[in-house]
């Protein structure tokens, strides 16, 4: 069983229920939900918006591969009314945005049959406290496989 981090968020609609649907698909789809943060307010990143985010972080146990989880947690952000995904930094509004941030401790770079690209480690995840506070919250501990330095150090870097 590989245990796999994942970032939630969204900032359309019933928020709290687009989680809470969210993290079941993910139960019955990925794997089980051994721990879920506090679900968290945010301002949007990297685009402007007039709707507030609600993010969270989930650790799952799976038996997927790597490129199984992408393509479970695609086909769940579809069920849940995602249309598009952001693509070359531009973002924009969402009902669910899921992102794979950890696989075990695998450090990875491959494009999926479908073209979507995963990268192990998630490359900005250390940047964006939206997903390092509920990161840290659930495994403040847990080692960043290329930074090397614990979630809740990597957090305090980000609050300076």
């Amino acid at each position: 069983m590989a245990k796999v981090y994942i970032s939630l968020g969204t900032n359309l609609g019933d928020k709290e229920q687009n989680l809470r649907t969210a993290v079941q698909k993910i139960e019955e789809q990925v794997g089980k939900v051994i721990s879920l943060s506090a679900f968290y307010i945010t301002a949007p990143w990297g685009f402007d918006s007039e709707h507030s985010f609600l993010n969270a972080a989930a650790c799952v146990e799976t038996e997927l591969s790597p490129l199984e989880v992408l393509q479970k947690t695609q086909e769940i952000e579809r069920e849940l009314g995602r249309t598009h995904k952001s693509v070359g930094g531009v973002y924009s509004d969402r009902l669910i945005d899921i992102d794979l941030l950890l696989y075990d401790d695998l450090i990875l770079s491959v494009t999926s049959p479908s073209g979507a690209a995963l990268n192990l480690p998630h490359p900005l995840m250390a940047e964006r406290d939206f997903v390092m506070r509920p990161l840290t919250e659930i495994a403040p501990e847990l080692v960043h496989p290329v930074l090397g330095k614990a979630m809740k150090v990597l957090l305090a870097q980000i609050e300076k």
